[in-house]
């Protein structure tokens, strides 16, 4: 680690400090073994830029064709793992144990460096990254040869009114199982009063987007809701209400009309409220207003409305489209709008702008797990490549198909032009999905978890407190204070308390 950071002090006075560590690290690296190199002179350094699909599949792929003497990696990342995103909504539902959906970034990299933190810059120019820890530490800089961004996208979000601080998203594991928790606990908290307003704003369920995301959410989600009230006597599946709006007029476009449609029927079926052609106006304090004048209370909210590329971009001297994604030729090599490539400069994913070959001039291809995963082994093979001296591949993928899940047993497919509906397409869906997995281990994992769910009824146990997990040391802490005088005094409110029945 200390041979590839070379770490530059963000100010002169850590600078001074750090120098005696380079010292150092120098004179440990010239008592290590002499290593070869590719080309003449130092080792090449490679700095990869998010440890998501692009860095996790392009770091695997350049330590299975280069040693550690040909090449030094590292990945940065403020996640020590990878999350493969399209079993989020099972995670949600309680289908797949959370851990399970994540990949350890230095239990795949062996021979990685990895290291915890957020990219903040990236001065090209000069060869430099800076890099904010994760924790009070300041901030330092790194030195590389090569450069791969693969910074991904964060959410797309709109200056609606209450929508920062009251909804949640739905791209990383924390907030799949904070769903999964918020929704056990509104029905355990619904179950146990006895106002009837409150009541029905636990109960009601919100998901603004109508893309995979959000259906796939929806549709695990609700499943595992039903499946809960199995365990109440004061909930029956009618007292949920859950409401999808999407802007859009139809859900899941990618899959077509006629398979969208069928989608839509299905999840109406199921007592699914949803809003086409419309618009999330406010939730302030959880108050949701919609465009199409419907107004109602609910405590859960779920932004899945699009993604837009890592904002970081913006720091950084890489050529950008409009949309903020890194400009780059087919062969994921940097480049300037004139098509001048940026030497060294490789990016992918959702955050960059790639050429899309098998579709019309000018199109990029879509920010999907399954680009990323192909495009993150190519760019791998087109550094090795150029590293060799060798010239890079363009990147050209046909898209085999389209799967989604709309809840246990219930999914939509498209493979290869033959359209699938039904519990064979939700199958297709786990079965693609599984061998998608970067790692075996996880597969098996899974496959485990699937299997278990066979003899076992599904897990409804809510870990709410994982949100707060001080609250009840807190608590405990402040039962011990003597009261301030002006407590004691006060006068304890009566009544009898509502209780709920289980």
């Amino acid at each position: 680690m200390a041979s590839f950071l070379r770490t530059v002090a963000v100010s002169s006075s850590v600078a001074a400090l750090a120098g005696a560590g380079v010292l150092a690290a120098r004179a440990a690296q010239a008592r290590e073994e002499v290593r070869p190199v590719l080309h003449g002179g130092r080792t090449p350094r490679i700095l990869i830029a998010g440890g998501g699909y692009i860095g996790l599949y392009t770091a695997f792929t350049l330590r299975k064709h280069i040693g550690r003497a040909d090449a030094e990696i590292a990945v940065v990342d403020p996640r020590p793992y990878m999350t493969y995103q399209p079993f989020l909504p099972e995670a949600a539902a309680g289908s797949i144990e959370p851990r399970h959906v994540v990949t350890s970034l230095r239990r795949e990299l062996e021979g990685t460096t990895v290291l915890t933190g957020s990219i903040t810059e990236i001065r090209h120019a000069e060869r430099k990254a800076v890099i904010k820890p994760e924790n009070d530490e300041p901030a330092y800089e790194v030195t590389y040869d090569h450069l791969v961004v693969g910074l991904g996208s964060v959410a797309r979000t709109l200056p609606i009114p209450g929508l920062a601080e009251f909804a949640i998203g739905f791209k990383h594991i924390e907030e799949a199982t904070a769903l999964r928790n918020r929704v056990l606990n509104k029905m355990a908290h619904a179950a146990s009063t006895w106002d009837p307003e409150q009541r029905r704003r636990m109960l009601t369920f919100v998901f603004v987007g109508g893309g995979f995301a959000g259906i796939e959410a929806i549709g695990e989600v609700q499943d595992m809701a039903v499946a809960a009230t199995k365990e109440y006597d004061s909930i029956e599946p009618e007292d949920l209400r859950f409401v999808i709006v999407e802007g859009a007029g139809r859900i899941l476009p990618e899959l077509g009309e006629e398979l969208g449609g069928y989608a839509l029927e299905q999840l109406r079926e199921r007592g699914v409220e949803i809003n086409l052609n419309t618009f999330l106006n406010s939730c302030v304090d959880g108050h949701v207003e919609l465009s199409n004048g419907q107004a109602f209370d609910a405590d859960t909210v779920v932004w899945t409305a699009g993604v837009k590329a890592n904002p970081v971009l913006e720091n950084t001297d890489l050529p950008l489209d409009e949309r903020g994604r890194v400009r780059t030729l087919a062969t994921l090599q940097v480049a300037h709008e004139d098509g001048t490539v940026v030497e060294n400069a490789w990016a992918a994913g959702d955050c960059a702008a790639v050429p899309d070959l098998t579709g019309a001039q000018g199109e990029t291809t879509a920010p999907t797990a399954q680009h990323a995963v192909r495009q993150g082994k190519q760019l791998g093979k087109n550094l090795v490549h150029v590293l060799r001296g060798e010239e890079p591949e363009e990147y050209r993928h046909e898209n085999i198909g389209t799967v989604a899940s709309l809840g246990l047993y219930k999914g939509v497919a498209q493979i290869m032009g033959h359209k699938f509906r039904g519990p064979l397409a939700w199958f297709m869906h786990r079965s693609y999905h599984v061998l998608a997995m970067p790692s075996f281990e996880r597969r098996v994992r899974i496959l485990a978890d699937w299997t278990e769910a066979l003899f076992f009824r599904r897990e409804l146990v809510s870990l709410g407190s994982l949100q707060t997990p001080r609250a009840a040391f807190e608590a405990a802490a402040a039962s011990g204070k003597k009261p301030a005088k002006s407590e004691e005094q006060a006068p304890v409110p009566g009544g009898k308390q509502p209780s709920g029945k289980q």
